[in-house]
């Protein structure tokens, strides 16, 4: 069997958190066009079921949308019990959902900081804990999770402590899982994007004079597309990368190599 056939995802079940729209649709696309049923989890269901009916048209695969708070310990076990129920297994958990504020630290209220880090941060913990019981009892499984070129610099010029602070954590606490896990057939790695060229950032007037800052700033010179985080989502997903583990795969157009 050669890589392409080998890179394949048929017959495998995934979830894709914050999966309506932005990174985690494209991922979704990704892994269901690499032939695994993906569940769209987010907050938003009625984007959520049009997510997974447009994939499902267009791939194949089966999909179903789940709302969910993943901050929220029950919504995290309904949405695993729904999953196991529907697809009768789970074999890849990709991590995603997010918020950021940019308010200047010294303004920043304790409710402000508290809700990024519970999303953020406290969110992936719960999503890839979850994930983890089942793929532990079944002895194989892959914990993708969304960090952040942001847990490696401090983004200029907006003031953004509480994300920069919620994706560093985010990249140790899958480096910990990852070793925790090692053993036991569970592989965890993050992905770390740079500024993203998703509809809401192109769509939002307040942050057009920042992607032009961006832009002037990035040796590329311009904002990433969602779809090239998409192989590495897949690679991620596969049984090609069963050494990988422990990773946080920086894709960010080398903004922060200086």
């Amino acid at each position: 069997m050669g890589i392409m056939e080998r890179m394949r995802l048929d017959g495998k079940a995934s979830f894709v958190t914050g999966g309506a729209r932005g990174i985690g649709k494209a991922i979704a696309v990704a892994l269901a066009e690499a032939g695994s049923d993906v569940a769209i989890v987010d907050v938003d269901i009625e984007e959520s079921e049009k997510t997974a009916k447009e994939i499902a048209d267009a791939t194949g695969v089966k999909t179903m949308a789940i709302k969910t708070d993943v901050t929220n310990q029950t919504d995290v076990d309904q949405m695993i019990a729904a999953i196991l129920k529907e697809f009768g297994k789970l074999d890849v958990a990709f991590c995603n959902a997010g918020i950021c504020m940019n308010i200047p630290a010294e303004e920043m209220t304790l409710d402000q900081f508290k809700k990024v880090i519970d999303i953020n941060l406290t969110g992936v913990f719960l999503t890839s804990q979850a994930a983890a019981k089942v793929m532990l009892k079944q002895g194989k499984g892959s914990i993708i999770n969304t960090a952040s070129m942001s847990g490696h610099i401090v983004n200029v010029p907006q003031p953004q402590c509480s994300y920069n602070a919620s994706k560093a954590g985010v990249i140790q606490l899958t480096k910990s899982m990852a070793v925790e896990f090692a053993k036991r057939g569970v592989r965890v790695n993050s992905i770390s994007p740079g500024y993203m060229g998703t509809e809401l950032v192109l769509n939002a007037p307040h942050l057009k004079a920042l992607i032009e800052q961006w832009n002037a700033m990035a040796p590329m010179g311009r904002l990433g597309h969602t779809d090239e985080l998409q192989a590495i989502a897949v690679y991620l997903a596969g049984d090609t990368s069963d050494f990988t583990t422990g990773s946080d795969f920086v894709i960010d157009g080398a903004f922060s190599c200086f």
